[in-house]
C-alpha cells in the first residue's frame, strides 16, 4: 500500500519523519516541485490558477490556434 503524505510546516514533516522511523516504515522522499520554483514565478503561477478558477482565462479551440 501507498500513502502520499504532504506536510505543510517544516514541524510537520519532522513529525511524520519520526513516526515513520520509529515504526520502522520504509519511506522514499521526492522534492517539492514548489520549493524548485522562484517565490516571485510561484507568485505568478498561483494568481493564474485563481484566475482560471473565476473564469478569467480565455478558452482557445485547437482548430483555432494556428489561423
Amino acid at each position: 500500500m501507498t500513502y502520499a503524505v504532504h506536510p505543510i510546516t517544516e514541524a510537520q514533516e519532522k513529525a511524520v519523519r519520526a513516526v515513520l522511523e520509529a515504526m520502522q516504515i520504509p519511506f522514499e522522499e521526492e522534492p517539492d516541485l514548489d520549493r524548485t520554483y522562484d517565490a516571485e514565478f510561484m507568485a505568478k503561477i498561483d494568481e493564474s490558477r485563481k484566475q482560471a478558477r473565476e473564469g478569467k482565462g480565455t478558452i482557445i479551440k485547437t482548430e483555432d490556434l494556428w489561423k
